[in-house]
């Protein structure tokens, strides 16, 4: 079979799509794949009279994309940008060029009708339905229609959890039998650091020994303003001796500010600092409202964090009984949380223990052998 993903998605605009995107072709084109690829990516780099660029710039430098470019079962096509109209109308003429058995598009723009071959489409989640007011009636309008049309044309929709698939299903009244649930996984980098980079890493962001960790970014269901006031009831955050609340992710709306000695956000870090960060942590929160899949916990977990994280859409599913979920929408009970962590050595390296056996049991090589499964089922 040729498959075509796409991979003009690898950029700073997707991060977590950009992450799935890569980790997903890496692990396709791992060595003894029985299928080719064709891997359609951004580049206004020269190319060969063959059609071959020359060489491969990425948007995205996070990611080695010419390592995935150049493998040999792979044909790399450069097309125009995804949200151009040239994008739109260059994607059934390359994929007819090269042959193409399917095409999976990571995201729910594509060209809806002309192409030549299946389609399967990944949706995330659902939150401009569930969570109206952090989107613009405009881009609440354009997700809903866009969703739409995807899930019309789509062969095989897949999704990343359980959660996901039923609230797709119910919002677009799809059969649940039409999505499949293929669970991602943590990069290989993300495990217990060598206890050198975490005191490098300490020192260049200015923290102390001890501090607590939120990876979340300052859009309202992340609920980042309830880890807040819950460290402001804690026992722990009001002690003199506090250990440090550090918030870390993308900011749209500027750096957050609080009124609370023991607290700093550090707004975007580096991608390549986060390991390091997560095994430093005595402890991990992650109080968000809402996941398709919530990737954070996990990572922090294969670093061997202690983790609480909320109840909430697909997080109990992802950790199961290895961390502590609380009510995202109860301070108290997450204060309660926090200070009976931070008290108990040992519930924190049961945690731990348990974080880190848990996380080893989703990989990327899985998750490419379910979607390959997916790609059959849609060309059948």
């Amino acid at each position: 079979m040729r498959i075509a993903l796409d991979l003009r998605f690898v950029n700073d605009h997707f991060p977590g799509i950009g992450r799935y995107v890569f980790s997903l072709a890496s692990a396709l084109v791992s060595p003894g794949a029985l299928h080719e690829f064709v891997f359609l990516f951004t580049s206004d780099a020269p190319r060969h009279a063959s059609g071959r660029p020359d060489s491969f710039t990425a948007a995205n430098t996070r990611y080695d994309l010419e390592r995935l470019l150049r493998a040999s079962q792979v044909q790399a096509l450069a097309a125009p940008p995804p949200f151009s109209v040239a994008g739109q109308i260059a994607l059934p003429a390359l994929l007819r060029q090269a042959r193409a058995d399917l095409y999976h598009a990571p995201y729910y723009l594509f060209p809806y009708a002309g192409l030549p071959c299946p389609v399967v489409v990944t949706l995330y989640d659902i939150i401009p339905r569930l969570f109206p007011r952090e989107s613009s009636l405009r881009a609440r309008m354009f997700f809903d229609l866009s969703t739409w049309l995807a899930l019309w044309s789509a062969r095989r929709v897949i999704t990343l959890s359980r959660c996901a698939r039923d609230d797709i299903a119910r919002a677009y009244r799809v059969s649940p039998a039409r999505i499949d649930v293929v669970y991602g996984a943590t990069d290989a980098r993300f495990r217990p650091a060598d206890p050198a980079i975490v005191a490098e890493v300490k020192t260049r962001y200015r923290l102390p020994d001890r501090y607590i960790l939120c990876v979340a970014s300052d859009k309202p269901h992340k609920n980042v303003g309830t880890l807040v006031e819950a460290w402001r009831r804690s026992a722990s955050g009001r002690c003199e001796a506090a250990p440090l609340l550090v918030l870390a992710g993308h900011r749209d709306r500027g750096m957050l500010s609080f009124d609370h000695p023991a607290i700093r956000d550090l707004g975007a870090v580096a991608e390549a600092d986060l390991p390091a960060l997560y095994s430093g942590a005595l402890l991990f929160v992650y109080p968000s409202r809402y996941e398709g899949f919530g990737l954070p916990p996990l990572e922090a977990m294969a670093c061997g964090a202690a983790v609480i994280c909320s109840r909430a859409g697909s997080l109990p599913e992802v950790v199961g009984d290895a961390a502590l979920l609380i009510d995202p929408d109860d301070p108290g009970a997450l204060a309660a949380a926090i200070d009976r962590v931070l008290a108990d050595p040992a519930l924190r390296a049961a945690l731990s223990d348990a974080g880190r056996r848990r996380a080893a049991t989703f990989s990327w090589r899985r998750a490419a052998e379910e979607t390959l499964a997916v790609y059959a089922r849609a060309v059948r």
